[in-house]
Parts: structure tokens; sequence; C-alpha cells
């Protein structure tokens, strides 16, 4: 049986976060280091994808959620246009391997983005 990621661990309560959406199969939480002024991260609930690579080939359905989600609350954080980057692998700056989507917004400087 693997741990729960973090992010499991902040659905079912045990660490706090700020959840600022949630639906039926995913949630969305403030960056902790954000690297934009708005900042959030779209997570499914499920942490049986690593990755965006897994999750479009296991789940296309949930994938497309995520980035109606991450739509929905770029236009209720910030003005609407926003920038989604999924980190695939250490190599690419992932260090939690339970996939989720980083929406950025508002006055993007170059940046990278981790975790």
């Amino acid at each position: 049986m693997t741990e729960p990621s973090v992010f499991t661990r902040i659905l079912n309560g045990e660490i706090p976060s700020d959840i600022v959406a949630e639906t039926e199969n995913a949630f969305a939480i403030r960056d902790i280091a954000p690297q934009a002024p708005v900042h959030l991260l779209v997570i499914p609930k499920t942490q049986e994808y690593r990755n965006v690579a897994e999750l479009a080939a296991g789940d296309p359905a949930l994938l497309a959620e995520l980035v109606g989600l991450a739509s929905s609350l770029a236009a209720e954080h910030g003005e609407g246009d926003f920038r989604l980057v999924f980190n695939t692998g250490p190599s690419a700056g992932q260090t939690v391997f339970h996939v989720h989507a980083h929406v950025l917004a508002g006055g993007l400087e170059e940046s990278s983005v981790g975790s």
C-alpha cells in the first residue's frame, strides 16, 4: 500500500491548507510558494496517477476536468488568462508524485515552477 501523498493528506484534513475549490473528483489549493500573483494547484482526489502522462493515458476525462477547473479558477481569481503547468519527473521540477496542475495568472514573469 502506498503512503498517502501530501495532497491526499491535505484533502483528508491531516495537513492544513486553503482549499479554494472542490468538485467530486478534484480540488484546488493555494501554492505555499507562489510564483505569480495567482498560483493555485489543481489536484485530482485520486493519487493513482503520478504525472500528467499517466493521467492522460489512464483517465482523459479526469484530465479534462482538471483543465476545466483550472480555467474556472483563473476566471474567478484572475482576469481569465492563465498558464497551466504540469511538471513531469524530477528533472522537470516535480517533487510531489501525485499529478497536479499549477494555475498561474496575474502579472506572470518568466519563472520556473516547481513541485
